[in-house]
């Protein structure tokens, strides 16, 4: 029990009147509030890099774009400019909500065949085969093009600083560093730019990544062409052609990011928002749809009966993942339907109440192939005095993506080629210059027609199940923004179903009861978010203990 719970309880006992203070069954610290604007990041020094572009007159889409850059730096494993980046954008002026995909495509001659003719029936998440085009960097130069008040120059600035002079490493992304680094110990090049003296920096070691500050600085001077035409993007062709990838220049050059309209379903008077595919957001309105069938509250917070139907609901949500998950320019997909609550009735009459499915296909006619994907990725959130809220997603996927550093550059490059599909009948399918599966999702949700919560869960297949359990806590079970990133998790995965520390012990037998299998889990993902109160003019954020994240506010 935290020291804070400790306290009012004493209070309670000692007859203290405590009006409005309740006890706090899952959170560690209070949430922050502040007026003036905000930035939820999972890592301190990018959070205050955000806080500072506010100060200096920045906007949301400024501080978000500054940010990211800093993440791509302080947390290389989980992010950076040779990855991609998804973002939901609401403009008070406007009021409009608008999302942008800045996922990259494949190369040209990338294909089925490609792969058969060396032998693979898959792709690797290791090496050059699933390097996809780095989509971020234009993401980031569109998003200033179109919404911000500054340029790249001024919001690289301090990551160009922290670059060129060094940063300390905090705690849990030092142990990421170390533990996702192991993989790539053998290849001199990840070696001499991501290693000290040969081993992964510890805790608090100072870290400095010119090579990455000469890329913003490229970036800084000549915008999104320095990265996808100039000497940048000849380095990245180099580095990927001498390790057998046919990526081409015109492959870089026809990158580009687009506007799209997000995807959305309502929940007991909350709307709430996704992008649609080929990222796995619909996943997470599809079970939300399905569990608002059921009394959750009756049930009592992750209950075996609570946690046995948001699985249920999951694995229906994501068997349809499996099956319609591609880029939405190459394939017919049933978004509207799988999104809709006439097919969650449907889908919530194939649910046992007590008992779990043996097997679960999508409720779609078609054959599932399931791809599963366990990620390394940052989000954050943005809201600034104006309220204009930023909820953004940046990822190499798996640590360190693929692995592949383009010499003298900083540049780890992405494998989020990896979740393409080798079967040909699949709308995942790989072709040349297409879009591949996504797991990152940012979201949001609004209520009475503005911003309410914009939040993100990261961490691979658990993004949906994160951004169900988080509305569900502050929706169903009056947790407040704090509360509900902190609160223990449930998840399923291909192990079966994961418990965090906190969860009734009592939980995993009845679910095995059930049918379930069941495993106790690590920490499960990391949770950033920003609540906006209108009435008062008051922001509310939450940040994940999970991670090494802060609120800055102002």
């Amino acid at each position: 029990m935290s020291f804070r719970n400790v306290l009012i309880l004493a209070m309670v006992l000692a007859g203290v009147s405590v009006a409005g203070v309740r006890p706090i069954p899952n959170a560690g610290r209070s949430a922050v509030v502040a007026r003036n604007g905000m930035v939820a990041a999972s890592q301190p020094l990018a959070s205050q890099v955000g806080l500072r572009i506010l100060q200096q007159g920045g906007n949301a889409v400024d501080a978000a774009v500054a940010t990211a850059a800093t993440l791509a730096l302080v947390a290389p494993m989980m992010t950076g400019p040779g990855g991609d980046m998804f973002a939901l954008v609401y403009m008070a002026g406007t009021g409009e909500l608008a999302g942008l995909n800045a996922s990259g495509f494949s190369p040209k001659a990338a294909n089925i065949d490609f792969f058969r003719s060396r032998g693979l029936d898959r792709i690797s998440t290791q090496g050059a085969f699933s390097v996809t085009v780095p989509g971020a960097v234009d993401g980031w130069a569109e998003l200033l093009d179109k919404h911000g008040t500054m340029t790249l120059q001024q919001v690289l600035a301090p990551a160009i600083e922290y670059a060129e002079n060094g940063f300390p490493v905090s705690e849990i992304f030092a142990s990421n560093w170390a533990a996702h680094g192991s993989r790539y110990d053998a290849d001199p090049e990840f070696v001499r730019a991501y290693y000290t003296d040969g081993k992964p920096p510890k805790h608090g070691d100072v870290f400095v990544n010119k090579p990455l500050g000469w890329t913003y600085r490229q970036i800084a001077r000549g915008g999104r062409d320095a990265f996808y035409k100039g000497e940048i993007a000849r380095r990245i062709v180099d580095r990927l052609n001498g390790l057998g990838w046919p990526l081409t220049m015109e492959d870089l050059d026809f990158q580009h990011s687009d506007w799209v309209e997000p995807i959305s379903t309502t929940y007991k008077g909350h709307r709430i928002f996704e992008l649609p595919p080929n990222g796995q957001g619909m996943a997470a309105l599809e079970m939300l749809n399905i569990l608002e069938g059921y009394d959750l509250q009756s049930m009592g917070h992750n209950s075996a009966k609570y946690v046995h139907l948001f699985v249920e609901a999951k694995r229906l949500a994501f068997a349809d993942l499996a099956a319609w998950l591609g880029d939405p320019a190459r394939a017919e997909l049933p978004v509207s339907t799988i999104i809709s609550k006439d097919y969650a009735r449907r889908q919530r009459e194939r649910i046992t109440e007590g008992k779990a499915a043996a097997e679960v296909s999508t409720g779609i006619t078609s054959p599932v192939r399931w791809l599963e994907g366990v990620g390394d990725t940052v989000y954050f959130t943005v809201a600034d005095k104006d309220r204009n809220v930023v909820s953004f997603i940046n990822s190499l996927f798996n640590g360190f993506g693929s692995g592949v550093v383009v010499p003298d550059t900083g540049l780890l490059l992405q494998d989020r080629g990896a979740l393409f599909s080798l079967d040909p009948d699949h709308p995942n399918r790989i072709e040349g210059r297409k879009r591949p599966y996504h797991t990152i999702i940012p979201a949001m949700a609004f209520k009475g027609g503005k911003p309410w919560l914009s939040f993100g869960v990261m961490g691979g297949d658990l993004q949906p199940q994160g951004h169900v359990q988080v509305l569900l806590n502050m929706i169903e079970f009056g947790m407040n923004v704090q509360e509900a990133g902190e609160a223990p998790r449930a998840s399923h995965g291909s192990a079966g179903v994961g418990l965090e520390d906190g969860i009734d012990p009592t939980v995993k037998a009845d679910l095995e009861r059930m049918g379930h299998t069941v495993r106790k889990s690590g920490a499960m993902g990391g949770y950033q978010a920003i609540q906006i109160d209108w009435e008062r003019g008051v922001l509310f954020g939450g940040t994940d203990p999970r991670k090494d994240g802060t609120v800055a506010a102002w």
